[in-house]
């Protein structure tokens, strides 16, 4: 077990892990763990469906794939004018909330659906058969944080080696981590065109950890060239990931992180994962300060006992 495994085991609410270290903690699980054999050809216009992260992490499983993608806002629709749909894969971590009412659906519709979900009593299998549910490893972590949990889904999907990417963040991306974050007030990523589907992952992770307190935009370089640079700031860290961005920001304000040749959906999560949470270990801890008071909201929300600290 690795020093960052071990240390998601003992954190307490008063000594919540950040991102990087969470980061670094499921790449170490995974180089001991192994993850679910799933068949994601078994249909042949499935629809694909999750919550947040889920749905992105949907997106990459069958990217290559004629699916139906669909969130907890979408779904009902898609099913009601889509006949084409002969199958379902669900993701969720816990296999609560929305997921419940989606598997409830898709049993009515008489809808084979197969569940990838972190949790061994997740509501949601009462809806499905046993040899249709993969529970997933996943390490204790913040609520929101929900790395190891899609990452191992990713993994089952991608077969990349967990610790070529733990060796690559260290010897490659570590040493080019700036250490003056607090000079920015706003971060542009920029990823390559085949990995367009990742922004939202980033995205979702800048959303949750600072909200309106820090800007944040994630592009393809297409996309950048498409005038989201007419406006510009002296306080806007341009990070391009596996691009050699020569044209947009400040020169002074670039910066290249390179990707391994056979980098796919895991390494760049890993990597875009990791520098998120050096940023977050530099700026104002916003998280920590209002996770408590956030989950108690939440759970009023979602009408069940959320917490901090996800088992």
């Amino acid at each position: 077990m690795g020093k960052n495994e071990e240390l998601l085991h003992t954190f307490t609410t008063e000594s919540l892990p950040d991102l990087d270290v969470v980061t670094l903690g499921a790449l170490e699980l995974f180089t001991h763990t192994d993850v679910p054999d799933v068949d994601f050809t078994q249909f042949k216009r499935p629809l694909v469906v999750g919550s947040g992260n889920a749905a992105v992490t949907g997106k990459l499983l069958f990217d290559s794939v004629d699916a139906v993608f669909a969130d907890e806002t979408s779904y009902v629709q898609k099913l009601s004018v889509i006949d084409s749909i002969d199958g379902a894969f669900l993701l969720s971590a816990s296999g609560g909330k929305h997921a419940i009412e989606i598997a409830r659906l898709l049993k009515e519709k008489n809808i084979s659906t197969v569940l990838l979900t972190n949790n061994e009593n997740a509501p949601a299998k009462e809806f499905l058969s046993e040899d249709k549910v993969h529970v997933f490893p996943k390490n204790r972590e913040p609520y929101t944080y929900n790395t190891s949990t899609y990452m191992g889904m990713i993994l089952s999907k991608t077969c990349e080696n967990p610790d070529e990417i733990l060796a690559y963040i260290s010897t490659i991306v570590d040493p080019l981590l700036p250490t003056n974050f607090l000079s920015y007030d706003a971060f542009y990523f920029m990823v390559p065109e085949h990995f367009a589907d990742v922004r939202e992952l980033f995205k979702t992770k800048f959303d949750e950890l600072f909200g309106p307190k820090l800007m944040s935009r994630i592009f393809t370089y297409e996309q950048t060239k498409h005038a989201k640079t007419v406006i510009g700031s002296d306080k806007e860290l341009f990070v391009s990931f596996g691009i050699d961005n020569t044209i947009f920001g400040n020169p002074h304000n670039r910066l290249h992180v390179p990707l391994p040749i056979d980098c796919d959906y895991a390494t760049i999560m890993a990597i875009g994962y990791y520098f998120i949470g050096h940023i977050q270990k530099q700026l104002h801890p916003y998280y920590k300060e209002r996770i408590v008071d956030y989950i108690e909201e939440t759970s009023t929300a979602f009408g069940s006992k959320m917490n901090v600290i996800v088992e």
